[in-house]
């Protein structure tokens, strides 16, 4: 504990108090599973809850067989197998993670359509007419699996193949002095020993899967997310929808146990010669080919292809879509982003640095209670922040029109201050993970010595830790930024009246089946999603070195 005084007991204080405000909209999901069921929640058990429970499980399961295959599969080979185009593969293989999944699910809707490029061609090519040829339905839970896919994979790719090159190189070489080749000793030794990351990775694509809304809400699938806006919008009924978002978190924290109960058992130590160069076998001829072609289906179809096709509909539109109407989307969404990310920041170095003064379990607790809300789905944090708003706002309508005869109205609920908390809740943990992986460079030491000099944990902060930090704090300031950007669940529902943001009008357009007129908005939010891959990207180059076999 780097400081037992008056100021560190106050900061302490402070961190509880803000973490718990800030973890209020989780703590009134929660509450729901202890509300009694009324009508709606009876009608919904008997009718549509096994459909969103059984489509919600069946996404998962396609979306855990689409990123391992995927994930695993391309970790290995670039990070142990020498072929045509690993360097390349290596790095770009996380473009599609800035490719939300919504996005490209209409463009692969645009691209699949019966009057789309792809079924227009083939049939000015052939001369088939309809009923003359197939296409895979696209707009089905399969379809949405593998959209999903192709977007989350990345998730297994990058931790995995952390995992792979952290091996220790003794092992390595032993099933190599044993006669097995590349494709055995992944199987028995490499894929064993990476299985905590394989879990962690799996665990963040599923997370992502549950809390998505707009790719099964186009496709037309019933699961979660949905159910929570129809039982919403459609019965009305703000109770049923905050016992399904209830519902939907219980599966969530399930998957957080089940993910770390998996890693408890299964943690690795490495031998002393760990540091030294892998060396990657060396594939050649048709062995080489597959390699290559097996890195370049996800990036072809998880990147360049629905890239290529949103770049050829925003050229196509660029004499009437780039309007006053469309910079004042990128002027609300640009602002939207900034203020909460710099406000995430701001919390995050105020929750980090508590918890390094004062690392109680109380503080401890709390902080990591505070930072829950990234595994949630918007769409659950948007009704844990509605509830509470609007309790607060009757409250004060009630003792203003009894106090002074005045109407208040709605202060919070359906403001741009429920919106920008809602994003602070959501997306908290990203930047206070970078904060507090920033401080942990810091030794107590330099604390313990500006302490003795008499130096207040404030300023300490403030001309101490934040210079020190500048880096780790550009970081989750960028990486809120374009989450932000991205996020619609949350934004659909805390959005104030006619405001809209590019994710919003992207998804109504699409949803209008404008296919096209979504481009320019869904692009400017694929463009902005690079930033992060980029960041990545650059600690993928740096990382540690191997030779080949």
């Amino acid at each position: 504990m780097l400081t037992r005084g008056a100021g560190g007991r106050l900061w302490a204080i402070g961190t509880v108090t803000l973490a718990v405000l800030l973890a209020v909209p989780v703590l009134v999901i929660l509450g729901f599973l202890l509300v009694p069921s009324g009508a709606t929640w009876h009608h919904l058990a008997s009718t549509v809850l096994p459909d969103y429970v059984a489509n919600s499980l069946l996404l998962m399961l396609g979306v855990t067989l689409g990123t391992l295959v995927g994930g695993v599969g391309t970790a290995w080979l670039t990070s142990m197998c020498r072929f045509p185009g690993r360097g390349f593969f290596e790095w770009a293989l996380l473009l599609p993670m800035a490719m939300p999944a919504y996005i490209i699910a209409y463009t692969y809707t645009g691209l699949l359509d019966f009057a789309g490029p792809l079924q227009s061609g083939l049939r000015q090519l052939t001369g088939w007419g309809y009923g003359d040829y197939w296409v895979p339905e696209v707009r089905s839970l399969p379809g949405a699996a593998v959209m999903l896919s192709l977007v989350l994979y990345p998730y297994v790719y990058l931790l995995t193949r952390a995992a792979f090159l952290g091996q220790s190189i003794c092992v390595l070489d032993v099933s190599r002095t044993l006669g097995n080749g590349p494709w055995r000793t992944f199987l028995t030794v490499a894929l064993p020993l990476a299985r905590p990351a394989i879990a962690a990775g799996l665990s963040l694509a599923l997370m992502e899967t549950l809390a998505d809304y707009g790719t099964v809400q186009y496709f037309g699938v019933q699961t979660f997310t949905t159910g929570i806006f129809r039982t919403w919008y459609g019965l009305g009924d703000p109770a049923g929808a905050a016992q399904l978002a209830a519902l939907l978190l219980g599966f969530i924290l399930v998957l957080i146990t089940l993910e770390r109960y998996s890693r408890r058992h299964a943690r690795y130590h490495h031998t002393s010669q760990r540091h030294q160069a892998i060396r990657r076998y060396r594939l050649g001829g048709w062995r080489a080919a597959a390699a290559t072609l097996f890195c370049a289906l996800p990036l072809l179809l998880g990147f360049l292809i629905p890239a290529g096709q949103l770049s050829v509909w925003a050229v196509s539109l660029a004499d009437t879509a780039y309007d006053a109407r469309f910079l004042e989307l990128v002027v609300n969404t640009l602002g939207l982003a900034g203020l909460a990310a710099l406000l995430a920041l701001l919390l995050a170095l105020l929750l980090g640095y508590g918890r390094r003064l004062q690392p109680s379990r109380p503080v401890r607790f709390a902080v990591r209670l505070a930072g829950l809300g990234y595994a949630i789905p918007g769409t659950v944090i948007a009704i844990g922040v509605i509830i509470p708003f609007a309790w607060l706002d009757n409250q004060v309508d009630a003792w203003m029109r009894a106090t002074f005869g005045v109407s208040t109205g709605l202060l919070l609920s359906g403001t741009l201050v429920a919106l920008v908390f809602g994003y602070l809740v959501r997306f908290l943990a990203v930047s206070l993970q970078s904060v507090e992986t920033g401080l942990g460079k810091i030794r107590p030491s330099m604390d313990e010595a500006a302490r003795s000099l008499g130096v207040r944990p404030a300023s300490l902060l403030w001309r101490v830790h934040v210079p020190l930090l500048r880096g780790s704090l550009i970081t989750a300031l960028l990486l809120v930024f374009v989450d932000v950007m991205k996020e619609l669940p949350a934004t659909l529902i805390l959005r104030p009246f006619d405001f809209n943001t590019l994710a919003v009008r992207a998804f109504e357009l699409a949803s209008d089946e404008r296919l096209a007129d979504s481009a320019p908005a869904a692009l400017t939010i694929v463009l902005a999603g690079l930033i992060p891959v980029i960041l990545l990207s650059r600690s993928i180059t740096g990382s540690r070195h191997v030779q080949p076999a």
